[in-house]
């Protein structure tokens, strides 16, 4: 299993992180000037508009037979993703590590590292007609579906990418450590049936998984393989479009998720790497022994002596004159107890 080392993998994050991007809410403002950069090394193509005229645009690399799609932000208030494509886009630019030869010879690779410029504008789940982009893969609705469809069907890829972010509130079972990076190779049907395709997206999440456990260890997790009828991984998946889904999560004190923006990097590079170092993705069962995310977690705790009831709070991100601000919201949950706090507050009483 070809495996990058954590020395290999610092020294590249912090030689070509992408220092222009940084926080949570990233806009296409944002990443608009960076697209010249990448035109001497990249295809850089736009491929249509948003719901409200915002471009949108691809990048392509490399000459390899194996085709592999990835893009973010579908969902507007989820750049993790982004952030992370465009330090990786730093590589294959200033870079000439043998891995980044391996990948540009093996595939050929289509990026779309904001598909949702409507909803990254104000920093929203959903795209300007209030369309969840990640629920539209059926009735494609959206422009922007329509757009992804376009692109998946044309390019015709062997595995996608569909890179997201999860809420704080996620643990690794079994451990008291937030699922920094969760990993997913979606259902086709509600059965859940272990299918040759979703043997193949196993099989490359496996390896993502050991590079992981060697930096990381026990702060991955395996999101629910729930089958949703109209998710985008869910279909491409059911289309045979092996679609590896990356959640990335909560790192302590990482609240801007620039800790886990690495961590996603890494794992999008191994991705590639063992995609375009190895022929046979039929091993699949360890992917069963990433532990299962758990909902153990809540951002703020007050706990109190006996006889009060404890308290828990989440972060709600909102924009407030053009910036982004976090709120603590009272959450209500009559088993707190058992709940861990990102951060705790021990009182006495509520009268201290």
């Amino acid at each position: 299993m070809s495996i990058l080392t954590k020395n290999f993998l610092e020294s590249l994050f912090t030689t070509q992180k992408e220092k222009s991007l940084s926080g949570k809410w990233i806009r296409f403002k944002d990443i608009k000037e960076l697209f010249q950069k990448y035109e001497n090394v990249f295809e850089v193509t736009q491929i249509g508009t948003s719901e409200f005229n915002r471009p949108i645009y691809s990048l392509k690399i490399g000459s390899g037979e194996k085709k592999i799609l990835l893009w973010s932000q579908m969902h507007g208030n989820e750049s993790t993703g982004t952030r992370a494509l465009f330090d990786l886009f730093n590589c294959f630019l200033n870079d000439d590590a043998a891995e980044l030869d391996t990948i540009l010879e093996a595939c050929t690779l289509v990026f779309i590292p904001m598909l949702n410029p409507d909803g990254a504008e104000v920093y929203t789940r959903v795209n300007g007609n209030n369309v969840d982009l990640n629920r539209d893969a059926v009735d494609k609705i959206a422009k922007e579906s329509k757009l992804l469809r376009k692109v998946l069907d044309d390019f015709n890829p062997k595995f996608c990418f569909n890179l997201h972010d999860q809420r704080t509130i996620f643990n690794v079972e079994g451990f008291k450590n937030p699922a920094t990076i969760s990993f997913l190779a979606p259902s086709e049907e509600t059965t859940r049936a272990i299918t040759p395709g979703r043997k193949e997206t196993m099989n490359v999440i496996i390896a993502m998984n050991s590079m992981l456990q060697n930096i990381i260890p026990n702060y991955v997790g395996r999101y629910t393989d729930e089958f949703y009828p109209t998710a985008t991984g869910d279909n491409f998946q059911k289309l045979g479009y092996n679609t590896i889904l990356i959640e990335s999560g909560h790192y302590p004190n990482d609240y801007n998720r620039e800790i886990c923006r690495k961590f996603t990097f890494f794992s999008i590079l191994q991705g590639l790497v063992y995609i375009a170092s190895n022929t046979n993705f039929s091993s699949y069962k360890d992917y069963f022994n990433i532990p299962n995310n758990g909902k153990d977690f809540y951002d703020v705790i007050h706990r109190y002596s006996e006889g009060y009831r404890d308290e828990a709070y989440q972060y709600k991100d909102e924009i407030i004159d053009d910036k982004l601000v976090a709120t603590l919201v009272k959450v209500d949950d009559n088993n707190i107890k058992d709940k861990i706090g990102h951060a705790e507050i021990d009182f006495k009483s509520k009268n201290n």
